[in-house]
């Protein structure tokens, strides 16, 4: 009786909580279309699922996590870029090592950089309108298959870029 009366209280308390909490820092008051076009993938290593991955994810974030609705023609915000580079390079030795019969050997890492740049235009107010270049990385194993670099490290970096990006537009922070 005492746990199902915890319960009703902390059920009771996430409720108030969640009422009271408002957010308040989104820059969109106004808008109530978007256009994302695709991002072409202009650099010079091709990831040839890249393009159609990274405009695929940055509509989905907008569309699902803001009131906006997708349009094709006159829309309050437009969004495009394309991006300008894909290079996966190695970097240091890591500090993993591991040990075998012929004694410690160091793992080498690789690091995927991956670049956009971005023309944001609102319509509704052009002040808030820029282009910019978004960059990230992620550091691996060099013993990584090219579809394991894809499938994680690809998905890892853009989902951190299309954050800077939604949070450059929604969020003005």
């Amino acid at each position: 009786m005492n746990s199902l009366k915890n319960l009703f209280l902390l059920f009771i308390s996430v409720s108030l909580l969640n009422s009271c909490y408002s957010f308040t820092g989104s820059s969109l008051k106004d808008e109530k279309t978007v256009q994302i076009n695709e991002f072409p993938n202009n650099a010079p290593l091709v990831n040839p699922t890249l393009s159609q991955q990274f405009s695929t994810d940055i509509q989905n974030r907008f569309l699902q996590r803001t009131t906006l609705k997708g349009t094709k023609s006159n829309p309050d915000i437009l969004i495009e870029g394309e991006i300008t580079d894909y290079s996966i390079m190695p970097t240091n030795i890591s500090s993993t090592t591991q040990q075998t019969s012929a004694g410690t050997i160091q793992q080498s890492q690789n690091k995927l950089t991956i670049t956009i740049k971005v023309h944001y235009e609102n319509k509704l107010h052009p002040d808030l309108s820029f282009d910019r270049t978004y960059m990230d990385e992620a550091a691996f194993n060099s013993d990584l298959s090219q579809a394991d670099i894809e499938a994680s490290q690809v998905r890892l970096v853009t989902e951190r870029i299309i954050n800077k990006i939604f949070n450059d537009i929604v969020a003005n922070w």
